[in-house]
């Protein structure tokens, strides 16, 4: 597959690792409507777990079938569609090398009482990811959680094996446990310091939510005051999570979140842009919405993040 300047530009910063890894990386940066551009646009498909099918689905019931959405994300010209084993087994003969895919390897689930511990199971493995032909793999952190440890040891030997197989990883960074208070899940001190542990883990693409404002670790906070970080704006939060992964060396994408009107998935996407991220990974905000209104949608954000709107 052919590569463009500013796409070896973002692969030569992956030094050290192995030519399959880049290789399934540049497939994922050259695919689709941003194809060549060093941004991209990702379908996760990965809520049915968490939130049950009625809560992903029954908003646009074409979602309870998986190939609805491999078409979604092949049509919509997007750069990978992501899901656990199931909906990407389900799919993927008929559409076998039509669109980069992620093998979500771990995942949780709202039927768990709230004294467990903040964790996800081990749904999928690396042979799995060869086997169905994906990518990547698509692992989740909690940082903040008393299960953060073992989530961090758990990735490490997957990252290993799925790097020595060629896959690359993608780590989803949401802090989330005992250790962080509401508030500070999404709080910019916090959003940025798990954006780092997933870089310092080996993580090729790391998501995360955008952040706000708000300042929870105190003695992070003073070093926010005292050298004057910019966190007025959403795109300067944005600035600040790149340079926190590797000064912008490591990819990054940024949660769409739960449903919300289309201007402000737009207004994210452009504080994403002039941030300098790498781009969206869209899930419920696509597949809830009809196919006409998600296709309109994403060919929305494909325009704002090449620059024209």
């Amino acid at each position: 597959m052919k590569s463009t300047p500013i796409v070896k530009e973002i692969l030569s910063h992956y030094e050290g690792e192995a030519p399959g890894v880049k290789a399934n990386l540049n497939r994922m940066l050259m695919t689709g409507k941003l194809g060549g551009t060093g941004k991209m646009i990702i379908l996760p498909v990965d809520q049915g777990f968490e939130h049950g099918p009625a809560r992903s689905f029954a908003a646009n019931p074409a979602g309870y079938d998986p190939h609805y959405h491999y078409q979604l994300a092949i049509d919509a010209g997007l750069n990978a569609y992501a899901a656990p084993l199931g909906p990407l087994e389900a799919g993927a003969d008929t559409f076998a090398g039509q669109i980069p895919t992620i093998l979500k390897v771990n995942s949780a689930n709202s039927l768990m009482s709230d004294t467990a511990g903040k964790n996800q199971a081990i749904t999928a493995s690396v042979d799995d990811a060869l086997r169905i032909g994906a990518g990547a793999i698509g692992f989740t952190i909690y940082p903040g959680s008393d299960m953060a440890v073992d989530m961090m040891e758990e990735i490490v030997e997957m990252r290993k094996e799925a790097a020595s197989r060629g896959i690359a990883s993608v780590v989803w960074s949401y802090p989330r446990g005992e250790g962080i208070t509401k508030e500070g899940e999404t709080g910019i001190d916090v959003a940025a310091y798990a954006a780092h542990m997933a870089a310092l883990l080996g993580a090729h693409i790391i998501k995360i939510k955008l952040g706000t404002d708000h300042l929870m670790l105190p003695e992070a906070k003073k070093v926010y005051e005292d050298q004057n970080i910019d966190i007025a704006t959403q795109a300067a939060r944005v600035k600040h999570c790149v340079q926190s992964v590797f000064n912008g060396k490591r990819i990054i994408v940024f949660s769409g979140g739960a449903k919300k009107d289309a201007d402000s998935l737009y207004d994210d996407a452009r504080a994403i842009r002039d941030g300098g991220g790498n781009g969206s990974i869209v899930g419920r905000n696509s597949f809830q919405r009809s196919r006409t209104d998600a296709l309109d949608m994403l060919d929305k954000l494909v325009e704002i993040y090449k620059g024209n709107a």
